[in-house]
């Protein structure tokens, strides 16, 4: 109990002095971020001169309030510690006794832990608890699942006492010990990280991550399935449409907001859902809701969020909207309760995902996790030994056989407006249309689950081609997301239609990169070249892009709009 009210204590000298570093950070971000940015202003950007006062005010309000809620929690934390002292305490040799499909116990911050009854029920599969049985899985178990959720998860009788300080191994203490060898990599690799300014695209971003972030965070969020096809052809598919520019018009005076489902955004971007930031960087989803709260722009988040909705309600900023994903439980209930939660705690839409009913086969992840699949067998019906990864692990928790009348029990049990995220053909825009959704997500879950599937450009050209009128008379609000790494890519698809435009990975990487501050700098990129993008078409409104300012170059025929032709 000793050692837990030291890393408390220590913890709250951690925060008094991120404190003093969170100020200077905001300050920097009111100077840097909040002023208009590009060619308008000396510093460039995306807001009024009337908005940095109320902004600032605002940012130091939030800070200050975040901070207070933080030492609020680790007092707690300390009060438990002192308050607790009849609690049972257990060896660490006698937790190592443990750690078999019939007795499993696992050590989560100082807290013994009987998982032996949760096994089947764990939505990431039984091998990932079994691997770590036995000892500590605090690093584990901090990477995708936010604070807390073990004790609402398990009974009070799983919990089974504390260790005992005394009885743990020289190897469990100290800050350095046993950490691998990618690990000091990463250790490396974060001391010397470049500073942010050198940063100057997407890409540039992206190179950071890759040398700061472990192999298994990398391999998770950069797999892509099989081949990693339609990973490159999302990406490459945007070279395929070029711009039809004019010139002479005025453009000055430029405006780059939009309406998402009637939210008010400060750029036509928003944060597409991913899954597990936790493990890119420490704040995870809590980072990427500061940076967009910052460039004012709506986030996605993941219903694998490595943060809660509890947390992230508490930390986003006044009027921040965010959007929750779904991934259908085959249990309901589960699915019915995280939608009540979401709508609760005011998320402004869900994101129903329904590209995928099994997990693709992502190798990067495969290779770089390496734990036996639990489910997979081969074709004469046994195990066999194929890998799982992280995504792969969920496969159990998703329900395959979802269908479009399931859209019904949907809207009975939530008021918030559907988007359906991963929509690749027109066919099914089409239904989406005829079953009342309010938006379609046009997707391939970034290359990640069908290998050669068509790139999201590509199917917004096919809709703009075969039904304008859906684009055109707004019977719903279409967005893309996958391969999106520059404004360019953004301005062509709002030229095709789209409302918003999506990034996942990107905002990932920037913030396991640099954390909010990364955030920021994404949102500050993009910002910078869709604004140049605009004035170079000859445009300063959104609602003036329109499709013959792009032709695809495999049909384009200069004597008539592109538009008119089918591909």
């Amino acid at each position: 109990m000793l050692r837990a009210l030291g890393q408390s204590v220590r913890a709250r000298a951690a925060i008094r002095r991120a404190t003093v570093g969170r100020s200077r950070s905001l300050h920097h971000l009111t100077k840097q971020h909040l002023m208009p940015r590009g060619p308008d202003s000396p510093s460039g950007g995306i807001w009024s001169e009337l908005m940095i006062i109320a902004l600032a005010a605002g940012a130091g309000v939030y800070a200050s309030n975040r901070l207070r809620r933080q030492a609020q929690v680790d007092d707690a934390a300390v009060r438990q510690a002192v308050r607790l002292p009849d609690i049972p305490l257990i060896s660490y040799q006698e937790l190592q006794q443990h750690k078999t499909r019939e007795s499993c116990w696992i050590l989560v911050r100082g807290q013994v832990y009987d998982v032996t009854d949760f096994l089947n029920k764990h939505p990431g599969g039984v091998q990932i608890i079994l691997a770590n049985a036995g000892r500590d899985a605090t690093a584990v178990y901090d990477t995708f699942h936010p604070p807390g959720l073990v004790d609402s998860l398990l009974s009070p009788s799983q919990h089974l006492g504390a260790v005992d300080p005394s009885t743990l191994p020289v190897g469990e203490v100290g800050p350095s010990a046993g950490l691998a060898e990618d690990e000091r990599r990463v250790e490396r690799a974060r001391r010397e990280i470049p500073p942010l300014d050198l940063c100057i695209n997407v890409q540039d971003l992206e190179d950071v991550a890759r040398q700061v972030m472990s192999k298994i965070a990398w391999g998770y969020c950069m797999s892509g399935a099989d081949t990693m096809s339609a990973y490159r052809n999302n990406i490459a598919a945007f070279s395929r449409y070029t711009f039809r520019p004019r010139v002479l018009r005025p453009v000055t005076a430029l405006d780059m907001s939009c309406h998402i489902l009637g939210h008010p955004s400060a750029l036509p971007i928003f944060v597409s859902p991913a899954a597990n930031a936790g493990m890119g960087h420490p704040s995870g989803e809590v980072g990427i809701a500061h940076g967009a709260f910052v460039g004012g722009i709506i986030q996605g988040v993941a219903s694998s969020s490595s943060r809660s909705m509890a947390e992230l309600e508490r930390e986003r900023g006044k009027g921040q909207v965010m959007f929750f994903q779904l991934y259908v439980n085959k249990d309901r209930k589960v699915s019915e309760r995280m939608l009540r939660e979401a709508e609760e705690r005011g998320f402004g839409a869900v994101f129903l995902t329904v590209d995928t009913p099994v997990p693709g086969k992502r190798e990067m992840d495969l290779k770089t996790r390496g734990l036996p699949s639990p489910g997979a067998v081969s074709a004469a019906g046994k195990k066999s030994a194929t890998q799982a990864g992280i995504a792969n692990s969920l496969g159990d928790y998703f329900d395959a056989n979802l269908q479009w009348d399931d859209l019904a029990w949907l809207r009975s049990v939530t008021k918030l407006p559907i988007i359906l995220k991963g929509i690749q053909t027109v066919e099914d825009v089409e239904l989406a249309v005829e079953h009342g959704c309010t938006a379609v997500l046009l997707s391939n879950h970034g290359g990640r689950q069908l290998d050669y599937a068509r790139a999201p450009i590509d199917v917004l050209y096919e809709l703009r081609q075969r039904r304008p009128d859906i684009l055109d008379g707004k019977k719903i609000e279409v967005y893309l997301d996958s391969g999106v790494r520059r404004g360019t890519d953004v301005v062509k698809a709002l030229c095709l239609g789209a409302t918003a435009v999506g990034m996942g990975r990107p905002f990932w990487f920037s913030n396991g990169a640099y954390g909010e501050a990364g955030v920021v700098k994404l949102i500050d990129i993009m910002a910078e070249e869709i604004a140049t993008t605009m004035r170079l078409l000859g445009v300063t409104r959104i609602s003036e892009l329109k499709p013959e300012m792009v032709c695809r170059i495999a049909d384009f025929d200069p004597r008539k709009p592109y538009h008119h032709t089918l591909p």
